[in-house]
């Protein structure tokens, strides 16, 4: 990996705990909306982070859904139940941002933030398996 690449990755990930850390604010004052986009995006982050280890990016969405499945996922380098979290914040930050009186469940989000520090973490040991876990 060439050093400006190195970079940008690392300027994801520390997006992905930036927005990790706005999203636990939104839940603590009971923004669940912007929590709920927000740890979408935390993991977004960490995965255009793994996407770009590989030299593949996209300016879709979906599109890095899919090449994180196809490159992370189905071969097995990111465990099966996290990448699902990915997949169930998208839909529901969807549903959160562009449909009217969508209901969430705060405790359900409460699992959805234990989960994103997980799935940032994960993509974190994927990018350099002998580095500290963040903390």
């Amino acid at each position: 990996m060439t050093s400006p690449d190195a970079k940008v990755i690392r300027h994801r990930l520390e997006r992905a705990h930036e927005t990790l850390e706005e999203g636990r604010l939104m839940a603590q004052t009971g923004h669940w909306h912007g929590c709920v986009n927000r740890l979408y995006y935390a993991c977004f982050y960490a995965v255009t982070a793994l996407l770009l280890s590989r030299n593949l990016s996209s300016p879709k969405h979906t599109r890095v859904r899919s090449l994180f499945s196809l490159n992370f996922v189905k071969p097995g380098f990111f465990p099966r139940e996290l990448a699902a979290l990915y997949n169930t914040l998208f839909d529901s930050r969807q549903e959160a941002d562009y449909e009217d009186f969508s209901p969430l469940d705060p405790e359900e989000i409460g699992i959805w933030l234990a989960s994103t520090e997980s799935f940032i973490r994960q993509a974190e040991e994927l990018l350099d398996p002998s580095s500290p876990p963040h903390g």
